[in-house]
């Protein structure tokens, strides 16, 4: 029997925007301060991992809501750790976007929506690192990073 293509079963299947989640996703809690249709399609297109963004977007908001300004984001002390990474907060925004770029249409507005306000207070409440080391400019690979590295860290470094 010959195999079906990916793309005839996704043609068939339809877009995200022809569906909605199922009754489960649904009925699971929110996603942290997600709209309920949102919520459920972050359940739906990342089942069992929708307390991952909600833990994300809290340490986002634990660092925004620390008192003073500027705020120095503080390196990871051992950044190959999965755990300990995410103590930088370049590597929590990182996370965020590429969930950003997973998630259905619905759930990708609203979370693009949170991301904004908070991305707006990050910029106004860190500054810019005027000449930033050549590791704060590109990945391993050669691509450039995202604006959220080249902030001034704790330390100076």
């Amino acid at each position: 029997m010959p195999r079906r293509r990916p793309g005839a079963l996704r043609a068939e299947r339809g877009t995200y925007e022809d569906r909605r989640p199922p009754a489960w996703a649904w009925q699971l809690p929110s996603v942290d301060r997600l709209p309920a249709a949102a919520a459920a399609a972050v359940h739906w297109a990342r089942p069992g991992r929708g307390d991952e963004v909600a833990d994300l977007l809290t340490r986002y908001r634990a660092f925004l809501g620390r008192p003073g300004s500027p705020l120095f984001p503080a390196p990871s002390p051992c950044p190959a750790c999965p755990g300990c990474a995410r103590d930088d907060i370049a590597v929590v925004r990182d996370e965020l976007a590429d969930l950003h770029h997973t998630l259905p249409p619905v759930a990708r507005t609203a979370l693009g929506r949170v991301l904004h306000g908070l991305d707006a207070e990050f910029r106004r409440r860190t500054l810019p690192e005027p000449d930033p080391p050549a590791d704060r400019w590109t990945d391993w690979r050669g691509r450039p990073l995202a604006w959220w590295h080249r902030r001034v860290y704790e330390g100076g470094g």
